[in-house]
């Protein structure tokens, strides 16, 4: 165990552990600094200050970069738990109180934020003293978790992996999953089927997001499937800039269904793919002790219920 000796508990500082969770979760002092709204010599100081109050190497330096000690890792899992059961307990005294209110910071990719937002605020005015504030951010899959330092809640995409992207300590509320439609001009051949193989599309000039997000991991998946390498003439994150070349005939795309089925009609076709299971997993992501806010519950909530129309596979 951590605590070794009676009365160590009384020297710890709430403060100084969720410094060494964010060291923990973030991975460097630095990190951790911009998870905290520290310096790093601040975050240096409050763990030179809680190793010598516990009497225990917490993190070693390695190389210009530190890592965690067997010890420093439970404390930092320690840390999570108290973080959490505090937050929960001023949960159950707003609770109490027959309140609900904080502000509740809410990060979204843009084609889950045109989804899920409007509704969303909508949904939010029965609760006036919930303020729901939104900010884009797209990025791979794999690093939605890291957001959740710097937002309450992150509503993050995956591609349709068997195994979910290692995530940490995280909180995880299903949102969604959105098929993937192949985006064809109207005049080409195959915009009248009703759906197409990977085989069939596999020689297409495609228009595709950068390499590691969900629809591009789904393109990989139907290379694969077509035995074949696909051809990717354009990259970029921006899906209404996909539709516009896809409408102007300068190639095909993966395009989410829901998103994009109102902006294609008379513009494009979308013909779901046969054969292969493509889509895209849509969740919130939120730290354990954020989730349990009381505001933060009710926001996810509300996520689940905006998005329940569409959750059916």
């Amino acid at each position: 165990m951590v605590d070794r000796a009676s009365g160590l508990w009384d020297r710890v500082d709430v403060a100084h552990l969720a410094v060494l969770r964010e060291v923990a979760e973030q991975g460097s002092v630095s990190g951790a600094a911009r998870a905290a709204g520290m310096s790093p010599s601040a975050v240096s100081q409050q763990l030179k200050v809680l190793q010598r109050r516990l009497g225990l190497v917490l993190v070693e330096r390695v190389g210009r970069g530190v890592r965690l000690t067997d010890a420093g890792r439970e404390l930092a899992g320690i840390a999570t738990t108290v973080s959490t059961a505090l937050a929960a307990a001023a949960a159950e005294w707003q609770s109490y109180h027959g309140a609900v209110r904080g502000t509740v910071r809410v990060a979204t990719f843009h084609s889950a934020g045109e989804l899920l937002v409007p509704g969303l605020l909508e949904r939010m005015a029965a609760h006036p003293d919930v303020a729901v504030e939104t900010v884009d951010e797209d990025v791979s899959q794999d690093d939605f978790a890291g957001l959740t330092a710097a937002y309450d809640i992150v509503i993050a995409h995956r591609s349709d992996d068997l195994v979910p992207p290692a995530r940490g300590a995280v909180s995880v509320h299903p949102l969604l999953r959105e098929p993937l439609d192949v985006a064809l001009p109207l005049d080409h051949p195959l915009a009248g089927r009703s759906r197409v193989t990977p085989a069939d599309v596999i020689d297409e000039d495609w228009i595709a997001p950068p390499a590691g997000f969900p629809i591009d991991r789904v393109l990989t998946a139907v290379a694969a499937q077509a035995r074949s390498p696909v051809r990717v003439v354009r990259r970029t994150t921006h899906l209404p800039l996909m539709e516009k070349l896809v409408a102007r005939g300068h190639g095909v795309a993966l395009l989410p269904r829901h998103t994009t089925r109102e902006r294609a009609e008379g513009r494009f076709a979308l013909v779901p793919l046969a054969d292969l299971r493509a889509g895209r997993v849509i969740e919130s992501l939120a730290r354990p002790d954020r989730a349990a806010r009381r505001a933060v519950r009710v926001v996810i909530d509300a996520l689940v219920a905006e998005a329940a129309p569409y959750a059916a596979p």
